[in-house]
């Protein structure tokens, strides 16, 4: 079965949010289990980010300093181009708001560390200077995008209250900053439990999942949602990801950077991180609108997974 999700490019965690979406989709959360599963997902939300924290170390941060313009140009990508190119499809008459609303919060999440890591170090490419870059680009979303949802999504989300206010702090930003303080404790141990550490990620999203879109589904999600709706959404998803990968390879070159940056520029610039998204749409939108608005999110995730794999291969063998 392994081997052939890996000959189709299919990410095996994908097929295990699709099952949680199914699941959730047939056995919704009502009534106390509402509160159990949101209770579960708020806990999740906490260990994701405290673990975030605790894997950034201090070290990865002052070296990735001195490449400033390799790491100012991946940032530019994520959160200059991408909202850029959110606001513009946010503005398509023919998209439903809630898929407007996805759209545009999908252009405003950081970068994916593990997958711009490995797919850079199978082009060849400058790994140290991706490992800088994806960790600075995930560092930056804890600030930087509920920032812009609060800006960009105003007018949809009623804008930025006291609850959201605390619930940023208390769920993302003191368990990221716990984390990162603990970090030169606790290297020795992640290092070796990075198989138990990927479950509780994993794990943690897709209670998340499973909270958003059983209030989703109770709330008429997939009477509002058509397969030609999804069917638009990876359309849409293609096309962003195709026109970035153009704009960061031009980029590199009219940076003068070389050949091994411009792999980093490509695929830490081009990625959005599901593992930031997911809980981070848990804490800044309402619990019947969260399933809707990672739909995008998820779609967008599986297709650059395939298409960057495919392009770190070639890259691989061209080198």
């Amino acid at each position: 079965m392994k081997a052939l999700l890996a000959r189709l490019k299919i990410d095996s965690y994908i097929l295990m949010l699709i099952s949680t979406v199914a699941l959730a989709s047939i056995l919704p959360a009502r009534g106390a289990g509402v509160a159990v599963a949101g209770a579960a997902a708020d806990i999740g939300i906490v260990v994701l980010f405290f673990m975030h924290g605790a894997r950034l170390s201090r070290q990865s941060v002052v070296d990735g300093a001195k490449h400033w313009r390799l790491h100012g140009a991946v940032g530019s990508v994520t959160y200059l181009v991408f909202p850029l190119l959110g606001l513009a499809l946010a503005a398509l008459p023919f998209l439903d708001p809630w898929m407007r609303t996805g759209i545009l919060f999908l252009t405003l999440l950081p970068s994916t560390v593990q997958s711009s890591i490995a797919f850079t170090a199978i082009a060849r490419g400058n790994v140290a200077g991706a490992v800088c870059s994806a960790a600075f680009s995930n560092l930056a979303g804890i600030f930087l995008t509920p920032l812009m949802v609060a800006v960009l999504l105003t007018g949809q989300q009623g804008g930025i209250s006291g609850a959201m206010v605390l619930a940023i702090v208390t769920q993302l930003l003191l368990p990221f900053l716990a984390g990162h303080l603990l970090q030169p404790w606790l290297a020795a141990w992640i290092s070796r439990q990075r198989r138990l550490l990927t479950a509780t990620d994993r794990g943690s999203i897709l209670l998340v999942v499973y909270a958003a879109f059983s209030a989703a589904v109770v709330d008429g999600l997939w009477a509002r949602v058509s397969s030609g709706d999804l069917l638009l959404l990876a359309g849409i998803s293609s096309a962003i990801l195709a026109l970035v990968l153009t704009l960061t390879r031009l980029l590199g070159k009219w940076l003068n950077f070389s050949r091994e940056d411009i792999v980093v520029l490509q695929f830490c610039g081009s990625k959005k991180s599901l593992a930031s998204g997911v809980p981070m749409a848990g804490v800044l939108f309402p619990p019947a609108t969260v399933g809707s608005i990672i739909l995008p999110l998820m779609i967008f995730h599986q297709i650059q997974l395939m298409v960057c794999a495919v392009l770190a291969s070639r890259y691989g063998r061209d080198s």
